[in-house]
């Protein structure tokens, strides 16, 4: 392993970073972080492993990036779309269309939701990732709320425990699967608490 990191400042040195970047990240997303190798993301770039070093530590550092230049494509796709118009009169229609964006997203990145969620637990970096972005989120969906007539009444609070309550129903959805569980009713009583949550924060 080299010494020295190389910071690539030709466009085909970027380009080369960028492929390598990409593979390494869609290999942990699929296969897990602990279950990927640097050759084997080598491979997946086509370049050799050598050539990985010259641009990173290790396949961390590959994570790191990875996370900072796709991740939110995984985790926070609503960071990105500040287009979105809201009917204000049909909220249950609004909220079973995240629900079910939410649910088919956790559903694609499978091993990645579960992958970055363990290291969350037990690595600053990813950590701070993941939270930061998260109260991206939430102040972009306050915005998208605020544009669409809502009350700035302690809306980005609410928004919080609004996505809080979504990610939970999607890890129950996906991840416990309980038997004994009607995940419709589920759904329902999510929505409910959500539209309570906000009612008085529609003008009107």
């Amino acid at each position: 392993m080299l010494d020295t990191i190389r910071e690539p400042k030709q466009k085909r040195a970027i380009e080369k970073k960028e492929k390598i970047t990409k593979a390494g990240f869609d290999l942990i997303c699929k296969n897990g972080y602990y279950n990927t190798n640097t050759a084997e993301i080598a491979k997946a770039a086509g370049v050799s492993t050598g050539i990985v070093y010259q641009y990173f530590k290790d396949k961390y550092d590959i994570l790191i990036e990875g996370l900072e230049k796709y991740g939110d494509d995984i985790f926070f796709p609503m960071i990105k779309d500040n287009n979105i118009e809201i009917d204000i009169n049909d909220l249950n229609t609004l909220l079973n269309n995240m629900i079910n964006n939410y649910i088919k997203n956790h559903k694609i990145s499978n091993v990645a939701h579960e992958e970055i969620m363990s290291m969350i637990h037990s690595d600053k970096k990813v950590a701070e990732y993941y939270y930061k972005r998260e109260l991206e989120m939430t102040n972009s969906i306050k915005d998208i709320l605020i544009s669409n007539g809502f009350k700035d009444n302690n809306l980005s609070e609410k928004v919080h425990i609004m996505l809080g309550l979504i990610d939970n129903l999607c890890h129950e959805v996906i991840y416990h699967k309980h038997d004994h569980m009607n995940y419709d009713i589920m759904t329902n009583l999510v929505i409910d608490n959500i539209k309570e949550l906000f009612k008085d924060d529609i003008n009107n």
